[in-house]
């Protein structure tokens, strides 16, 4: 992954982790103070009919105005004007909140207007849990009533949370998949710079490479046109080994060079018009020495006649030579190969089949990743790094042409290049 497509990705990231992590904040507290607001109102009417029913029980009358009142969030005192009845008092207040499912514990306190001392007290325990809440918390008398009593809710705060749990629920995976990003954030940098440590040390591997293997072809050359080693056919052999053993290993290495300047955007194109069946006609000839050794053919079907394209000569000659040089490679007996064109609307088809030992279906949708190669069985005697397929859809991809893969285990492999024509 390229670093301009890392540091968006980050940025983007890190922009809707904000803006998550604030949505998510602003309607949490909105939640609460809406609940908050809630409990008042339930809390402030249930207190009210709690006064109402104690005046009628008392045949008195109740103040005209403030006759509940909030001193703090949990803490609610309620002017009457007259005495009350702990024991009225306490069943009208357990009724009130059974009826509005104020299922939360709460204190009372019921104060002598003329001692100003406590008359009576009690915790009452009316959730669903069952649980209490510890509280040494003594209820303050109010010097500004007379006859009133005071309710206190110890567990307001859990309730409300209880009331939130979808809105805490929600909060909590959003959290979760902000830490999954992060640790995902995490693994793609450090797999960037591993990936990056690699890239270094292969192309100063392959670049070291350059002097020796340029060392080697001088010498081979010099050698094998030695006159005391041309009359030794032994001697002459061995250089011709030499030869083509430097040839083979150089030509891995461009492979490999070739990949690393792909990676780093160094692919250019020269693009110029071909014809397809006088370039192929080439490459054929070249390849047909490596198949004629190994008993094998290679025909034409070549129904495409004249047809020009625009590619780069190079890059085109590279990719058609890999194709042939994989159906060599895994053919089980001679090598059987046949390259087809054909004229389908604005493009021409170009076909390279094989009998060799195809590929089994699992293996196809990854046939063209780096490093990748088909697995033989117990046979090891296919060489190479899996970079030439990788090689291969590259080129396509840098010129805009599909390729597909129709393959069969054992019966053989025809890779099919739709390329537009002039």
């Amino acid at each position: 992954m390229h670093s301009y497509l890392i540091k968006r990705l980050v940025v983007l990231g890190g922009l809707a982790i904000a803006g998550i992590i604030l949505m998510q904040s602003f309607w949490m507290f909105k939640s609460w103070d809406l609940k908050d607001q809630e409990f008042h109102q339930t809390v402030s009417l249930a207190l009210r009919d709690v006064a109402e029913s104690i005046a009628l029980f008392n045949k008195s009358e109740l103040p005209k105005q403030d006759i509940v009142q909030r001193r703090s969030s949990n803490y609610y005192a309620v002017n009457i004007n007259d005495v009350i009845d702990a024991n009225v008092l306490e069943d009208y207040l357990i009724q009130e909140f059974e009826e509005r499912s104020l299922n939360t514990d709460f204190e009372y306190a019921v104060y002598d207007c003329q001692s100003d001392d406590l008359v009576y007290g009690n915790y009452c325990e009316v959730s669903d849990d069952g649980s209490r809440v510890e509280t040494n918390e003594s209820l303050p008398k109010l010097n500004d009533l007379v006859y009133y009593f005071v309710v206190r809710f110890p567990s307001r705060n859990s309730f409300l949370l209880r009331n939130l749990w979808q809105s805490v629920l929600f909060s909590f995976f959003a959290l979760l998949a902000c830490i999954f990003f992060i640790y995902s954030i995490w693994v793609i940098l450090r797999q960037k710079r591993l990936s990056e440590l690699q890239k270094d040390f292969i192309n100063n591997m392959t670049h070291e490479f350059k002097t020796p293997i340029s060392s080697i072809k001088i010498a081979s050359e010099v050698l094998a046109s030695a006159e005391n080693v041309q009359s030794d056919k032994r001697l002459s052999k061995y250089a011709q080994i030499i030869t083509d053993q430097n040839k083979r290993l150089n030509d891995q290495v461009e492979k490999v060079l070739n990949i690393a300047r792909i990676e780093k955007n160094e692919f250019e194109l020269k693009l110029e018009n071909i014809n397809l069946q006088e370039d192929l006609k080439r490459i054929i000839e070249s390849e047909s020495i490596r198949v004629k050794k190994l008993y094998g053919s290679i025909k034409t079907d070549f129904a495409a006649d004249g047809v020009e394209i625009t590619a780069d000569h190079l890059h085109f000659s590279n990719m058609v030579t890999n194709i042939i040089d994989n159906a060599i490679k895994y053919s089980s007996e001679k090598p059987q190969i046949t390259i087809a064109t054909k004229v389908q609307n604005r493009h021409v088809l170009l076909s390279i089949s094989d009998k060799g030992i195809g590929i089994d279906k699992e293996h196809q949708s990854r046939l063209f990743d780096r490093f990748f190669r088909v697995h033989t069985g117990n046979k090891h005697d296919v060489k190479g790094f899996g970079l030439g397929l990788f090689y291969v859809k590259r080129v396509c991809q840098s010129h805009s042409w599909d390729v597909e893969v129709d393959s069969e285990l054992g019966k053989g492999t025809t890779i099919i290049f739709k390329i537009p024509k002039l």
